[in-house]
């Protein structure tokens, strides 16, 4: 049972079989690398799945591809990113629904991926490639949309750690999410990866090692933006996963209760699963509680979450509310805004010299954060 003050941890034993919901999880597997795609950047529809390109408002001139999957009748948003090595699905013609889906996908490449121009930099702008496709989604596909405020999020492996820092970067956007064997501190990642599997492309991605520049990998992992929380959060992962180590999802539980979110946070493990394959040794039966829990995750939050009109969040490189945005002068700094939306108080500091954008409505002003001391 859960005591008070803890994270809800789903015990598999007690589980009864219930909805299950459909989640393309092999797409979150990232086993194989795609080649860098040259053909035209062209729109294809079809009746039920649409690939379509879409320009960055964050980086402009650059052009990101995202795979939509249409539901049978009207519902909600559901976005989604690949896992670290991979890209999305490429486009495939469908003249019947993807069968057990009830969601309006958004299946988003971010930058410097197959389909998708730029480059990468893991969880930096990145995210905000996400945003852009939800709301060219919003826009374009309204007849597929109950109630176009409420948006949920759900991703694996690379993506769940995209899910656990999209949820601290912007943390009255999303009504629900998921994470499923996310990476919740790149720096304990990269320190832990003896194969050196993925720090080749943290070394680029980021710029430089997590000795050279802690901050950098702080700014870009969910674990340093738990205190930000509002959108409940689904977590899970296998005991025994080599590639992302359950210790992620564990620390970013743990991190929650310490900080009073552990109401928002529901956290399933599953025991003797994982291997170099994230779901190695798990069931079916397994498979399915973690599609059911995700899926009632979603449906017991269908409302937007709403920002406190005061209070303290970290900024990890930039900040996104519905009321204001901070952008800081670059993406591997972290800063902390003590805020007041009925004062009118912004007061951002940070332990290095850090320029910064504050952005409410339609006026922006550039400001220096406070040094910490």
């Amino acid at each position: 049972m859960r005591g008070p003050g803890h994270p809800c941890r789903i015990k598999l034993r007690d589980y009864y079989a219930g909805r299950v919901m459909f989640m393309p999880y092999e797409q979150y597997e990232d086993s194989i690398r795609l080649e860098k795609r040259t053909k035209a950047k062209e729109n294809q529809f079809s009746p039920y799945c649409d690939f379509i390109y879409y320009e960055s408002t964050r980086t402009p001139g650059i052009m990101l591809a995202a795979r939509i999957i249409k539901p049978p009748k009207p519902s909600y948003i559901i976005a989604g990113t690949h896992g670290w090595h991979m890209s999305i699905p490429k486009f495939v013609h469908m003249d019947q629904p993807q069968q057990g889906n009830d969601y309006l996908r958004v299946e988003v490449d971010m930058r410097g991926r197959a389909h998708s121009d730029g480059s990468p930099d893991c969880n930096g702008w990145e995210l905000y490639d996400v945003i852009d496709a939800i709301e060219y989604v919003r826009k374009h596909y309204a007849e597929h949309i109950i109630d176009s405020d409420i948006v949920y999020f759900e991703a694996g492996s690379g993506g769940g750690g995209n899910s656990m820092a999209i949820v601290g970067k912007f943390p009255d956007y999303f009504a629900a999410a998921t994470a499923l064997c996310g990476i919740s501190d790149y720096a304990l990642w990269y320190n832990n990866d003896e194969i050196g599997e993925f720090r080749d492309e943290l070394d680029v991605w980021i710029g430089t090692s997590p000795a050279d520049d802690p901050m950098a990998y702080r700014s870009r992992s969910g674990l340093t933006l738990v205190g930000n929380l509002l959108s409940p959060i689904f977590l899970a992962h296998g005991e025994t996963d080599i590639r992302v180590p359950a210790e992620h999802t564990r620390l970013f539980a743990a991190k929650a209760e310490e900080l009073g979110k552990s109401g928002l946070v529901r956290y399933l493990e599953l025991p003797g699963v994982g291997t170099r394959d994230h779901w190695g040794n798990a069931t079916d039966e397994m498979m399915s509680v973690v599609r059911s829990e995700s899926e009632e995750n979603r449906i017991r939050h269908r409302s937007p979450v709403t920002l406190p009109s005061s209070g303290r969040l970290t900024v990890g490189g930039y900040l996104f509310t519905k009321p204001f945005s901070v952008v800081l002068d670059s993406s591997d700094k972290v800063a902390f805004l003590d805020y007041d939306l009925d004062a009118g108080k912004f007061e951002l500091s940070c332990e290095v010299e850090c320029g910064y954008t504050l952005t409410i409505g339609n006026e922006s002003v550039s400001r220096q954060a406070s040094i910490l001391r």
